[in-house]
């Protein structure tokens, strides 16, 4: 009960309220959760999320955790000596804020062998902290967890040595605003390890914003259903197998020169359809949904996480720019 101790919230029972940060807290099944409301887009991001990771059999298997692992891995830490490094930061103790840490997906990928040296906390938007509470229980690390948004957590001062945002800052309101208010609460020297998406081409940046907007009427199952087709589509183009030759670089739809697979040619620069042969259908859909489903889903460059990071007395370890997303490790200066 590190943190809640902390809080000074270790003697609370359930229903019990807390004042923390001029915000009223409740203890509600072994979690402290902010009461009062969040603005619409943000109230849509809490929704969509909770949806999302309450769909265990869609994120729990075997093929889905091994290429999320893989595809973690290879972008925060590279290779083995990265790796030691990592063990080097989870000393005994450390302050791990996880920042959005939905079902507790990819610190559990990522950190599960450090977790029990640390003091954890994870912080949601959403009720998806119920399932990582479980999670985090069924593996048998320890962790503590909030219900609250980014913006508002119940900490004044520099309090976490690292902090992991693993694909959640581009739901929030404003991706700079959220980036800045997190790295005021690191300590000196401590790591800020964050993935957002990276911008995208024009005609893929259009249908992006065309599909989402397509959906902001439907509820969740009704965006989910409606989701499917695009989903078989994209699983057709990937079972054709089939590469194409682009002869020369478009510049003006940022499609470069060279042989690429049909599906990706479709997948980074028309509309996203995620394929992986080694997943079921609703795998793949579930993917699809996080994508198109949250109101807020920001874009942004290299060049603007440089220009952050700098602004915020930062200093850039590790970037690992993908077509998908830019991942960084920064240390506070």
């Amino acid at each position: 009960m590190y943190w809640y101790k902390y809080l000074g919230a270790e003697n609370l029972n359930q229903d019990d309220t807390i004042n923390l940060m001029s915000s009223e807290y409740i203890l509600k099944d072994l979690i402290l959760r902010q009461k009062g409301s969040y603005s619409q887009t943000q109230s849509q991001t809490s929704d969509t999320f909770g949806y999302k990771w309450e769909k265990r059999d869609l994120y729990d298997s075997n093929s889905v955790n091994d290429h999320c692992r893989k595809w973690l891995r290879e972008r925060y830490l590279g290779d083995e000596k990265d790796a030691d490094t990592l063990q080097s930061w989870m000393h005994n103790g450390a302050r791990f804020l996880d920042a959005g840490c939905g079902a507790g997906f990819s610190a559990l990928l990522l950190f599960e062998k450090y977790i029990n040296k640390i003091n954890y906390l994870g912080v949601d938007i959403s009720n998806s902290v119920e399932v990582a509470l479980k999670r985090f229980n069924e593996v048998k690390v320890k962790g503590e967890f909030l219900q609250t948004e980014l913006m508002n957590l119940p900490f004044s001062e520099p309090t976490f040595d690292i902090i992991f945002s693993e694909g959640v800052l581009h739901h929030t309101d404003s991706t700079e605003e959220t980036f800045k208010y997190l790295a005021n609460l690191l300590m000196p020297e401590g790591k800020f390890m964050f993935y957002v998406y990276r911008k995208k081409g024009p005609i893929r940046e259009y249908s992006d914003d065309l599909i989402r907007n397509h959906f902001k009427t439907m509820d969740n199952n009704q965006t989910w259903e409606a989701l499917l087709p695009l989903t078989k589509l994209g699983k057709a183009l990937g079972e054709m197998n089939m590469k194409v030759n682009v002869p020369e670089k478009i510049p003006f739809l940022d499609i470069p020169e060279g042989p690429i697979d049909l599906q990706r040619l479709f997948y980074w620069y028309i509309f996203k359809a995620f394929y992986r042969p080694e997943w079921t259908l609703e795998e793949m859909n579930n993917v699809n949904f996080d994508w198109y489903r949250p109101a807020n889903c920001h874009r942004h460059t290299p060049e603007e996480i440089k220009k952050w990071c700098n602004d915020n007395n930062l200093k850039i370890v590790r970037m690992n720019v993908q077509d998908a997303g830019i991942t960084v490790i920064a240390q506070k200066i």
